[in-house]
């Protein structure tokens, strides 16, 4: 369904009935199954490239998507231009994924890190360096970061006079995390209604990605 999009009422015939299977999927949503599922796996990649369980150092981005359909907490984003939603993601030096927030695209980037770490940042500790775009930056704003949630933002900025696109240092892990998100159709714009649920998708579909890894 991630790969292909369809709505849940078209899954193929071979399938349980399409009830039984959102049931589940929204049972395993409700009690943190999948979130659960990411923790685990990713943390078995991490072991199998020598790593430790619990990373140190992460990176930081959002990506701003059309909304299809109706659907609670929307906006217009009018930096790039979109009306839908936005997400912010956290992810660790391996572009896996460690937390992830959905909101209105009208939110700034700013209020997108203070939803994630308010709601996240007690699970994560461990996390001393995140890497970030300017967007993130400001040094009242870095410095509140650092002091209410334990982390210290690193701004990885744009050369002088760069024009066009550029690998950056760091910062390319989290795109290309969001790249690996773009191979799935569901996720090229925002089909679910609650934004809880757009965040499950995306634990769902760095389920499938790292169980590609392990095998």
């Amino acid at each position: 369904m991630l790969r292909t999009g369809c709505a849940w009422r078209l899954l193929p015939h071979d399938f349980p009935k399409w009830r039984t299977v959102y049931g589940y999927f929204q049972q395993w949503h409700e009690d943190g199954t999948w979130k659960k599922l990411n923790r685990i796996f990713r943390e078995k990649v991490r072991l199998k490239a020598g790593r430790n369980t619990h990373p140190s150092a992460g990176c930081l981005d959002s990506q701003s998507l059309k909304k299809a359909g109706t659907g609670q907490e929307t906006g217009y984003d009018g930096g790039k231009k979109v009306n839908g939603r936005k997400r912010t993601i956290l992810v660790d030096t391996m572009g896996l994924l460690l937390d992830v927030v959905v909101h209105g695209a009208h939110r700034s980037d700013h209020q997108g890190l203070i939803l994630l770490g308010t709601w996240f940042a007690p699970l994560w500790q461990c996390l001393q360096v995140i890497w970030t775009d300017s967007t993130f930056g400001g040094k009242d704003f870095i410095f509140w970061v650092e002091h209410t949630f334990g982390w210290t933002l690193n701004v990885v900025s744009k050369k002088q006079g760069q024009k066009g696109f550029e690998v950056l240092p760091r910062r390319w892990v989290v795109e290309r995390t969001f790249a690996w998100f773009g191979r799935y159709r569901r996720l090229s714009k925002d089909y679910e209604y609650l934004p809880t649920t757009s965040e499950t998708m995306l634990y769902v579909a760095m389920v499938h990605l790292i169980l590609q890894r392990l095998a």
